[in-house]
């Protein structure tokens, strides 16, 4: 809501507990504590502009019917200095208040003043936040469901940025372990198959086009002289070329996709400072290790169990979740994938970031407990790791399910994505469906230039306003500011409707920041773009009456801010024109 609102409903609450007080003075209510109530929308805005459950909350400690309970508060309810023009009791006991003119020239004048900085909460009081997302495999081309991580994870951070807190983006490369073992015996085999096509393929190889590109190009400069090597000189080799171009690739197509990373960190970092190697230390020194057929294993079981005992979960559920140990060092002495996870979590924390958020696909489910549990393990406050599960993205053209490029004729990939679909119309898509839920992307729909593109009914909005102001200065008519008593003029019911959900852009903002759900926002631009249209196609902004077009060209302009500083945050342009 808007400092007018926040100052608003922070003085109601001041008077009506005021209120009840001199009730209780007065002998209409008993004396005893004050209840808890709130002060919110009504979901039907006839019913009023706010409304308290005050008497409803307060029905055992007042000892009367909430009805009886609501008129001695209202008839001791000094509402004088405040916005709000009248009040009504409704129901089995709402109170409910419909603001003045005051309040909403008041919302108006506050845009005026914040401009681009109009939202803005300090909710998250400057809290240090990282976002891990994408952190996609480093060994291959990014795919879709990295397009819709991308989006979720850059908006989520524009959102908490805006909510007050000190952001921080970081993409996670794995760059060790098994993945990169295959990625190296991958490139050897076709490289060596260059020279000798009988030469055997690995079964799990990775079998994508850009392998053998990497060494055909691989051998274009070198040629056979790596073929008489050693295997791990010649892997060695082979990597060292092939893993910076997929990173420059990487990195290029997210600065294409308007994501910028403050960090990219490099998974081979914590095994050369041997951070992989301290946190299994650590938990070994902590009695949470065992060996085991060669190999050294985490208790998992024994500490998730213990975590959600003490969470009063029962040993039944505990039970059912089926949880097992894990390997973190294998027999080849080489550290597993989750030991250095642990070790890349803690590092996150080590760093100073008081909350860490990841956005991971839903295969991670499993993982989640693990990784939590681990960090309670090892003495962080495991309530600071946040994981967004995100749901799998299915591409659909006319209906059916795509899965091929038509460029390419393979898999479709992000760069493919984004050479069909404006990087507007993909920021603005994948923020429409919340993380948890499945997704259709809708190709056919990204494309299209009409209102039934989300994003293009959004920006047809924004231009809609730009080209009203220049129709408006071409007839000679310069913009002022105006009164109170002209904003007063902004009272239809269009208008006032409008004005309202301007004002509660930054409670939009901070439920989405509580929630982590961008899409919030998304649905908020949209509600506004739509409630704009309702307004221009009732009310003639030109009109005969100056100081009343003067008040409408105030309000255009006001929502053309707040659209601005919406799609501003999900990274999408504001066209002045369409």
């Amino acid at each position: 809501m808007s400092k007018t609102n926040k100052d608003l409903r922070s003085k109601l609450k001041t008077e009506i507990i005021n209120a009840i007080e001199k009730a209780r003075q007065n002998g209409q209510l008993i004396q005893g504590d004050i209840p808890q109530f709130i002060i919110e929308e009504p979901a039907d805005r006839s019913h009023g502009d706010i409304a308290t459950n005050v008497a409803m909350a307060g029905a055992k400690i007042f000892r009367t019917a909430p009805n009886n309970a609501a008129k001695a508060i209202c008839e001791n309810l000094d509402l004088s200095n405040l916005l709000i023009d009248r009040y009504e009791i409704a129901g089995p006991g709402f109170i409910n208040f419909f603001l003045s003119k005051e309040y909403f020239s008041g919302v108006i004048k506050e845009i005026e003043k914040e401009k681009e900085s109009y939202g803005q909460s300090e909710m998250g009081k400057s809290e240090k936040v990282m976002v891990e997302f994408v952190s996609a495999n480093p060994t291959g081309p990014m795919h879709i469901g990295n397009a819709r991580g991308g989006a979720l994870g850059d908006c989520l951070a524009s959102v908490l940025s805006k909510a007050g807190y000190d952001v921080y983006r970081e993409f996670y490369v794995n760059d060790a372990g098994n993945q990169i073992e295959k990625f190296a015996n991958s490139l050897e085999a076709r490289y060596l198959e260059l020279f000798d096509p009988s030469y055997p393929f690995p079964e799990d190889g990775y079998q994508g086009e850009d392998i053998i590109e990497h060494a055909k190009n691989f051998a274009k400069i070198h040629g056979d002289t790596f073929v008489s090597k050693e295997p791990m000189v010649r892997q060695k080799a082979l990597v060292d070329f092939a893993l910076p171009k997929n990173l420059i690739k990487m990195k290029s197509d997210m600065e294409k996709y308007r994501i910028h990373f403050d960090n990219w960190f490099m998974e081979s970092t914590l095994h050369n400072s041997s951070k992989v190697k301290d946190v299994v230390d650590l938990l070994t020194k902590k009695g949470l290790t065992y060996e085991k057929d060669g190999a050294l294993w985490y208790k998992n079981k024994e500490v998730c169990t213990k975590i959600l005992l003490s969470e009063g979960k029962t040993q039944d559920y505990i039970d059912k979740l089926e949880f097992k140990d894990d390997v973190l060092i294998r027999q080849n002495g080489n550290p597993t994938y989750f030991a250095a996870d642990i070790a890349y979590h803690k590092d996150k924390f080590d760093r100073g970031f008081d909350t860490c958020i990841n956005i991971w696909g839903a295969d991670h489910h499993g993982h989640v407990m693990r990784m939590k549990g681990a960090m309670h393990a090892i003495g962080y406050n495991k309530d600071k790791l946040d994981i967004v599960l995100m749901q799998l993205v299915k591409l659909t053209r006319n209906g059916e399910t795509v899965k091929m490029s038509k460029r390419t004729g393979k898999a479709i990939q992000l760069s493919d994505l984004l050479d069909e679909v404006p990087v507007d119309s993909a920021r603005f898509l994948f923020n429409t469906k919340e993380a948890n839920t499945q997704m259709d992307f809708d190709l056919d729909l990204a494309v299209a230039q009409d209102n039934q593109n989300p994003v293009y009914y959004v920006q047809y909005a924004h231009a809609r306003i730009c080209s009203i102001l220049r129709a408006i200065e071409k007839d000679g008519i310069s913009i002022r500011e105006c009164s109170v008593e002209e904003l007063n003029k902004l009272n239809s019911k269009e208008e006032v409707e409008l004005i309202h959900l301007l004002s509660s852009f930054d409670n939009e903002i901070e439920s989405a920041a509580k929630d982590y759900d961008p899409t919030k926002i998304t649905r908020y631009v949209t509600a506004v773009a739509t409630y704009f249209h309702k307004f221009y196609n009732a009310c003639r902004v030109k009109c005969n009456d100056e100081s009343l077009m003067q008040a409408r060209l105030s309000l255009c302009l006001c929502t053309k801010t707040v659209i601005k500083n919406v799609l501003s945050m999900l990274s999408v342009t504001c066209p002045d024109s369409m």
